[in-house]
C-alpha cells in the first residue's frame, strides 16, 4: 500500500477505494499534512514540531518516513532543522506555502471526510447513550486518566494519542462489539486526514471531554449523547475541510 493502513477493513459505509490519498506515497502524505497545516495557519512560523518518534505515531507512519518528509520539506522551505540540544525541526520563519502538490489529494477527499465525520457522529452519540448506563468505576477512571494526560500534553502529537484513547475507552465502555469494530474502521480512516492543531484549540477540546465525562458519571445519557454529538460534529468546521472552506469564503476565524 502507498500509505500505512489503519487497522481493520474499510468502512462499511464509505468506499476507501475512492480515497485520493491512497494514491499518494507515505512520505508525500506527511509532506502534504504539514504543508496544509502551515497553509491553514494551524502551524505557526517558528513553531517547533514534535520529535520524529512522536510525529510518526501521531500521523500513523514510520519514523523513517517522517525523517524523509522533514528532509524534503526543509529543501522546499517549509521547515528548517537546527542542531544541538535546543535544536529540532521547526516551521520556517517565512515558510513557503502551497509548495506540496500532493495537498490536492486531501482536497479531493473533502466530501469523503465529511461522510466519515457523519458516520462517527452517529456511532459516538450512540456509544455515549449506552456508556452512561454501562461504564463502571474502572471505565470512568480510564477517561479521567486520558483527560489528565491531555491537560499535561505539551504538543499536538501527545494530545492526539490521549484523545484517541479517550474516545476508544468510551466506545469500549458502551459494549456492542460489532459497532465497536465499525467505529475503529471509521476513526482509522478519519485519522488518516488528521492535521496538527494549535494547543489552544486542543485545550478547549479537552474542556468538552470533561463535560462529557461529567455527564457520563452522572449517568445522564441524553446530555452525554448530545455533548458528544456536538463535540464530533465540530470536526466539520475544525478539520482541514472546514477550515479550507472558510478560507475560500474569506471568513474571519
Amino acid at each position: 500500500m502507498a500509505i500505512q493502513e489503519p487497522s481493520g477493513a474499510p468502512s462499511a459505509l464509505t468506499s476507501s477505494a475512492l480515497a485520493a490519498i491512497r494514491r499518494t506515497s507515505a512520505v508525500d502524505t506527511v509532506r502534504a499534512r504539514i504543508s496544509l497545516a502551515v497553509d491553514l495557519g494551524l502551524l505557526a512560523p517558528g513553531e517547533r514540531l514534535p520529535n520524529v518518534q512522536a510525529t510518526a505515531a501521531a500521523l500513523g507512519v514510520g519514523e523513517i518516513t517522517v525523517r524523509r518528509a522533514f528532509g524534503t520539506l526543509e529543501r522546499e522551505g517549509v521547515v528548517e532543522r537546527r542542531p544541538g540540544r535546543t535544536g529540532g525541526t521547526f516551521i520556517a520563519e517565512r515558510p513557503r506555502r502551497r509548495t506540496v502538490a500532493q495537498v490536492a489529494a486531501y482536497r479531493e477527499d473533502s466530501e469523503r471526510v465529511h461522510r466519515l465525520i457523519d458516520e462517527r457522529i452517529v456511532l459516538e452519540a450512540g456509544f455515549a447513550h449506552l456508556a452512561a448506563e454501562r461504564l463502571d468505576r474502572d471505565g470512568l477512571d480510564r477517561l479521567d486518566q486520558c483527560i489528565r494526560e491531555m491537560d499535561a500534553a505539551e504538543s499536538w502529537a501527545e494530545f492526539h494519542a490521549s484523545d484517541q484513547r479517550f474516545h476508544l475507552a468510551l466506545a469500549e465502555g458502551a459494549g456492542p462489539a460489532a459497532a465497536l469494530g465499525m467505529y475503529q474502521r471509521v476513526t482509522g480512516e478519519l485519522y488518516a486526514y488528521f492535521l496538527p492543531y494549535p494547543m489552544g484549540y486542543l485545550r478547549s477540546s479537552n474542556e468538552q471531554h470533561k463535560a462529557i465525562r461529567a455527564a457520563l458519571g452522572a449517568q445522564d445519557a441524553a446530555v452525554a449523547a448530545g455533548l458528544l454529538r456536538d463535540h464530533v460534529a465540530e470536526l466539520h468546521h475544525s478539520m482541514y475541510v472546514g477550515l479550507a472552506d472558510a478560507a475560500e469564503r474569506g471568513d474571519d476565524g
